[in-house]
């Protein structure tokens, strides 16, 4: 597996607690997925880069503000949740999935890992009706049917720079995805925060509200 190295690289300000959390959770993905899979196996030598950076690239786009409110909707096992909660501990984050087992492996690293900031919840995503500063994800669905879902989740009070509304992960060809979104839209490609070839075809897309 490759190391907290990757991690630090480009956020070298973490605190000692922080690197600490980050640390133990490639030994905590490392066990939990010989049990239940919620890591490919190609990628779980590959968690710090391909799961938890890919996931802290969010954090290179925008600071949450202390009390924020984060859905992480379609949260597999747990990214980019668990990751961003552990870089913003004043932050209030919300993970969700349809599939049983995957919130079993997140409430367990969330155990572990003492995360007080992180709720967790077995539900499909659309059906809730809280109000949210964002909702993250990684490639749960294609743009439109995202915003259907959860344009009604999205606060109309914004504190941050940037509009409150959707980030998404995604990888590849987006353009058939963003035709016919009227939604205010910018797409970052990942390799402008990152050198590692596997980011080079590697998007967030924030759809502001």
């Amino acid at each position: 597996m490759d190391s907290i190295a990757t991690i630090n690289k480009y956020f070298p300000e973490l605190s000692k607690i922080q690197v600490t959390q980050f640390e133990e959770l490639g030994n905590l993905f490392g066990y939990w997925n010989q049990h239940i899979n919620v890591v490919s196996r190609k990628d779980i030598d590959h968690l710090y880069e391909r799961h938890v950076l890919h996931s802290l690239s969010i954090a290179k786009y925008i600071t949450f503000k202390t009390g924020n409110k984060i859905l992480d909707a379609g949260t597999g096992g747990g990214f980019p949740g668990i990751p961003l909660s552990i870089l913003f501990p004043e932050v209030n984050f919300h993970l969700v999935d349809s599939v049983g087992k995957k919130i079993k492996v997140v409430d367990a690293i969330v155990e572990s890992l003492k995360l007080k900031n992180i709720m967790t919840q077995q539900i499909r995503a659309e059906q809730l009706d809280t109000e949210y500063d964002f909702v993250v994800s990684r490639a749960v669905t294609d743009l439109k049917t995202f915003i259907h879902w959860f344009e009604k989740n999205i606060s109309e009070t914004s504190q941050n720079s940037i509009a409150n509304g959707l980030l998404c992960l995604k990888g590849g060809d987006i353009e058939d995805e963003l035709k016919g979104v009227k939604q205010n839209i910018e797409v970052i490609n990942l390799s402008k925060y990152y050198s590692e070839p596997f980011f080079e075809t590697k998007k967030l897309i924030h759809i502001g509200f």
